[in-house]
């Protein structure tokens, strides 16, 4: 878990196409929904200093918790949508919902191999990869951004991690099928370039030759030439 980040934002009153004026501005248009306690809450729409937004919520992940201080009023929150600009990457609508610090939160964290695995520097293996979310449940406090599992652990062909190897905190529940796979090593490269050796000796066994696209167009601009 991290240390919580704070978003300073106003109320909004702009809404619908009317926004466009205020990214102009370098306003970036969100919204928060959820609940603050047992309460759901109308949605509130807010807007942000687009550039210091932008420097903070690029480093988040899905299970960031963030304090939104609208006015004074400060609401817990996750993001749950973020949508950029296709041509230019900048943001242009945030949706943050909002959470209660006392009940618990279902939700997905991204899995991060970290390191790399022996097995591929003294076997020439190959590392593949299963699920890259875990789904988890805790408080929000508690969210990790990530989840990191050690590469290091696979240091040959009968190595594998699973999500019941995982260590977590007892804080946090896992909900994921404990024999869901993150990660093995395999053989895979090997075996491919074999096939493809073989598919090669094969032709040759049977005096054929291998069909080359690039030759045989030149051949056909000739004579119709």
């Amino acid at each position: 878990m991290s240390d919580t980040i704070t978003l300073d934002a106003q109320k909004r009153t702009i809404v619908g196409k009317q926004v466009r004026a205020l990214r102009r501005q370098g306003i970036l248009p969100a919204v928060i929904y959820g609940r603050i306690g047992k309460e759901q809450i109308e949605p509130i729409n807010i807007q942000l200093d687009l550039h210091s937004a932008t420097q903070i919520i690029k480093n988040l992940t899905g299970s960031s918790l963030v304090t939104v201080n609208v006015e004074g009023e400060k609401y817990p929150a996750i993001l749950r949508e973020i949508q950029r600009d296709i041509i230019y990457g900048t943001l242009r609508h945030v949706d943050f919902m909002a959470v209660s610090l006392t009940e618990k939160l279902q939700t997905s964290v991204s899995i991060e191999l970290v390191g790399q695995a022996p097995a591929e520097i003294t076997m020439a293996a190959v590392v593949v990869t299963g699920i890259n979310m875990l789904e988890i449940e805790c408080l929000p406090q508690d969210l990790p951004e990530r989840i990191e599992v050690d590469a290091t652990l696979l240091v040959d062909i009968d190595s594998a991690i699973y999500v019941k190897d995982l260590k977590l905190p007892d804080n946090i529940e896992v909900l994921t099928d404990p024999d869901e796979l993150i990660a093995s090593v395999t053989y895979v490269a090997m075996e491919e370039a074999e096939e493809e050796e073989g598919e090669l000796v094969d032709l040759i066994d049977e005096d054929v030759e291998p069909e080359v696209i690039e030759k045989g167009k030149k051949e056909e601009d000739t004579e119709s030439e």
